[in-house]
């Protein structure tokens, strides 16, 4: 991810639910996260999920090895490329300042919803459901 991808994922999705994940290797939340992602995402297989990891490009062995342990190696997935990070987070929510696991829920209509820490899978699960009723 460098300057102008954050935009490119919210355009590439515009219309259409989904969720943006920010994590890290050694966030012990984003790890317990990523098993219930594992849940959702098989549950719910339209679930469009996107997965950015705040760890390094030389880092993307160990990246892709955590994703493949969680199946959610199908998920679309960035890492940040841009060695000022801060310049990243600022683009993607001027108010964020670099905690993790950060997660947004765009609806549709592309209201964002953000949510720094640690999902509840009750409240993942009923956005879920709300935005991909029949």
């Amino acid at each position: 991810m460098i300057r102008g991808s954050y935009q490119q994922i919210v355009a590439a999705h515009q219309g259409k639910p989904f969720i943006v994940n920010f994590w890290s290797l050694t966030c012990s939340y984003c790890v317990i996260e990523f098993g219930m992602l594992k849940k959702l995402v098989k549950k719910y297989p339209r679930l469009d999920l996107v997965l950015v990891s705040t760890d390094t490009p030389e880092e993307e062995r160990e990246i892709a090895a955590m994703l493949a342990k969680y199946s959610l190696s199908k998920a679309e997935a960035w890492v940040f490329a841009d060695s000022y990070a801060e310049r990243l987070r600022f683009e993607v929510d001027k108010y964020w300042q670099g905690e993790l696991p950060r997660t947004y829920f765009f609806s549709p209509g592309h209201e964002v919803t953000a949510i720094s820490g640690k999902l509840e899978y009750k409240e993942v699960e009923q956005w879920i459901k709300e935005q991909y009723a029949p």
